[in-house]
């Protein structure tokens, strides 16, 4: 059974509840799913995950800082560690205007992770609507089958 790793930081609630539909998505296909608010994510989550979704809200033209804060914590240990090179990984943001500035941020620290994307990013404009929450759930379903099956 495949475990995969949400991330994210929610101020407003729009960020949790694109979360928690991904996780309902990976449970629907009987996958371990992982939620974990940005703070209390720690090395250990990462290494022990098979895949991990990273949900953010866009502040500023940038990503959280909270998911700053689990980059800066995790990297050190994670960068030479085969066990989170190519782990597949998607992401989600919740923003106000174009949603490019965190996506373009989170991409490059995943480069820097040698995370593998594996579906093409969710970005949430406004309010969280239930088009865009059917999107978060079949991300999690997709993300969950694609590991359970080694597509990824």
């Amino acid at each position: 059974m495949a475990t995969i790793l949400i991330i994210y930081h929610s101020q407003t609630g729009n960020t949790e509840k694109l979360a928690q539909s991904v996780a309902k998505g990976v449970e629907e296909v009987k996958a371990k799913a992982i939620l974990k608010q940005a703070f209390t994510a720690t090395i250990f989550d990462l290494k022990n995950c098979d895949g991990l979704i990273i949900c953010s809200p866009e502040y500023f033209g940038y990503m959280a800082g909270a998911i700053k804060d689990f980059f800066d914590r995790t990297y050190e240990e994670a960068k030479d560690d085969p066990a989170v090179h190519k782990k597949p990984y998607a992401i989600v943001i919740s923003a106000g205007n174009d949603g490019s500035g965190a996506l373009t941020q989170i991409e490059r620290i995943g480069r820097g992770y040698r995370f593998k994307m594996v579906q093409a990013p969710i970005i949430s404009k406004g309010e969280v609507t239930k088009e865009v929450l059917e999107k978060c759930y079949l991300l999690g379903m997709t993300i969950a089958e694609g590991i359970d099956s080694r597509i990824f």
